[in-house]
C-alpha cells in the first residue's frame, strides 16, 4: 500500500491531481465538515466538528502523499477530541510536543512546516482560549494550513481553508455584534 502511494503520489511532484480522485474526493468530505464546524457559536460543537473534519483530513492527506500534514491532522484530530473533555494547559503541551516531534521525523521541506506550526498554534488555542481571541488564532491556523493546501495540490483543502477563514471572521463578527448587544445602555448607566 505504501509503495502505491510514494509512488503515484508525492508531496511536492508536478503530477496534477484530478478533481475527483480518491484524495480529492475525501478532501471535499473534509471541506463539509470543516465549513460545518466554523459556522458554530458554540466553542464545544466546533470542537468536536472540527475533530471529525482533522480525521478526514488525515486519510486526504495520506493519500496525498504529504504526511507531515496527515500527521498533523491526526495529532489535531485528537486534541480536538481531549479538549471535548478536558481544558488543560498541559495537555496542550504534550499534543504540541507530539506534534512537533512528528513533524521532525516526518518533514523535508520547509512547507512540511506550515501544517505543523497550524496545528501547535491551534492546539494552544483549543485547549487555553475560549469565544473571540479562540477563533482569532483559528484564523492564523487556518492561514497556515491555507499555504500548505496550495503547495500540496489539495484542492478540497484550499477551499476548506478559504471558507473557515470567511466563515470564522463572519462568526466572529456575529458574536462580537451579539455580545454588544447583549450590553444595554441602561446596563452601562447602572455600571458606571
Amino acid at each position: 500500500m505504501k509503495h502505491f502511494f510514494w509512488n503515484h503520489v508525492r508531496f511536492g511532484s508536478n503530477i496534477p491531481m484530478e478533481l475527483l480522485s480518491p484524495a480529492q474526493l475525501v478532501g471535499y468530505i473534509a471541506l463539509i465538515l470543516g465549513v460545518t464546524a466554523f459556522l458554530q457559536k458554540s466553542d464545544r460543537r466546533l470542537k468536536f466538528f472540527n475533530a471529525v473534519q482533522s480525521l478526514v483530513y488525515a486519510v486526504h492527506f495520506l493519500l496525498l502523499g504529504h504526511l507531515p500534514a496527515c500527521a498533523s491532522s491526526l495529532v489535531s484530530s485528537t486534541r480536538s477530541f481531549l479538549a471535548l473533555r478536558y481544558q488543560s494547559l498541559w495537555l496542550g503541551a504534550v499534543m504540541i510536543a507530539v506534534n512537533l516531534g512528528l513533524g521532525a521525523a516526518f518533514v523535508s521541506s520547509w512547507a512540511g512546516w506550515l501544517p505543523v506550526i497550524g496545528s501547535c498554534i491551534a492546539t494552544y488555542a483549543i485547549f487555553t482560549m475560549r469565544g473571540i481571541p479562540f477563533r482569532l488564532v483559528l484564523l492564523a491556523s487556518t492561514l497556515l494550513w491555507l499555504a500548505n493546501d496550495i503547495v500540496t495540490g489539495s484542492i478540497g483543502g484550499t477551499i476548506l481553508e478559504l471558507a473557515n477563514a470567511t466563515i470564522n471572521l463572519s462568526t466572529m463578527i456575529r458574536m462580537a455584534r451579539s455580545q454588544a448587544t447583549s450590553l444595554s445602555p441602561r446596563d452601562e448607566l447602572v455600571g458606571a
